[in-house]
């Protein structure tokens, strides 16, 4: 692929996150009337908008990120951030916070707590039993993600049958992925420090990504640390999916489309796809947020969610369809 080709499509992902971005500050709906309106928002309304463009902004590239680090450490194109269980643990810590609330009656600590302390015991379990000789071994790892994810499901649904319907209505909500318009102050500040922080890993040891495309014993070879580059991977995409399940709840397809659609703009060089594809989780948040305050059901706006599912596995079903080739590692 030549390089005026990639400069072609990494400005196309750009222009397309810029204008997603503006469309999500300006598009709104008259909290009386409910009419959709495209202007500038009042100052009453700014900071609202701003700060759910940027939490999609972000919460869109983590869970890109987490999925294009994944798919090279477990050597899998169909790996994504629910893959190692985090978002169900985050929902059993959750869930477990609403219930001990309920029984004892003391107020519960919020939701950002439970749901990271949740989805960090997942990452850990998944990281204990999916070690081989020491380092996670990738298809043990992804066996023992499905076996946490199941478990952390079914726990779940068992405590959603023991608090009363309010919470459990609530629950529901945030389990079916929002971007909030509110958030704690140091909130998005530690979610882009993880983000750069990985973009900038990810990029400055792009060979060792690269390398963990090859057999074990080839990237031993070649000196690329596979062992330890697959630890920080997994524990990186671990951190990354956390918090943004905590912040917005599970938000499905996102890490799992993005590392393709970049793949197939700049090729498989991580170098290059690590920063396309946050572009694209980014892009494809914040539109999918967009599309969701123009939507009105008449009984409500659907959830973010649930867009990027009904947008993202269509779309990766064409991804497929139309070249294999494209959706291999």
């Amino acid at each position: 692929m030549s390089r005026l080709r990639i400069r072609g499509f990494c400005a196309a992902i750009v222009i397309a996150l810029i204008g997603v971005a503006v469309l999500r500050v300006l598009i709104g709906r008259n909290p009386l009337s409910g009419d959709l309106s495209l202007a500038w928002p009042d100052v009453s309304w700014r900071s609202f908008r701003l700060t759910a463009m940027i939490a999609g902004g972000l919460v869109g590239g983590a869970l890109a990120l987490a999925g294009t680090l994944l798919q090279a450490s477990l050597r899998n194109p169909l790996a994504s951030p629910s893959i190692l269980g985090v978002s169900s643990g985050a929902g059993l810590g959750v869930m477990l916070a609403l219930y001990v609330s309920h029984i004892t009656g003391v107020p519960s600590p919020g939701w950002m707590f439970p749901a990271v302390v949740g989805a960090g015991c997942a990452v850990v379990l998944v990281l204990l039993l999916g070690r081989r000789d020491g380092w996670p071994d990738p298809v043990s790892t992804i066996l023992a993600g499905v076996i946490i994810a199941t478990m952390c499901g079914a726990g779940m649904v068992l405590l959603q049958g023991l608090v009363p319907e309010g919470l459990r209505g609530q629950f529901l909500s945030w389990a079916l992925g929002t971007i909030p318009e509110v958030l704690p102050r140091s909130a998005l500040p530690v979610l882009g420090g993880i983000v750069a922080c990985g973009v900038a890993w990810a990029i400055w040891f792009s060979g060792r990504l690269d390398a963990l495309l090859l057999d074990h014993g080839s990237a031993v070879s070649i000196g690329a640390a596979p062992g330890a580059t697959r630890l920080i991977c997994l524990v990186l995409a671990g951190a990354l999916t956390a918090v943004t399940v905590a912040l917005c709840g599970p938000i499905g397809f996102v890490g799992l489309v993005s590392p393709h659609v970049a793949r197939r703009l700049v090729g498989p060089g991580h170098r290059l796809l690590v920063p396309a594809a946050v572009l694209c989780g980014a892009t494809l948040v914040v539109g999918a947020d967009v599309m969701r305050q123009a939507i009105d059901l008449g009984s409500g706006r659907l959830p973010v969610g649930v867009l990027t599912t009904l947008v993202g596995g269509p779309f990766f079903l064409w991804l497929l369809r139309r070249g294999g080739r494209h959706v291999s590692m």
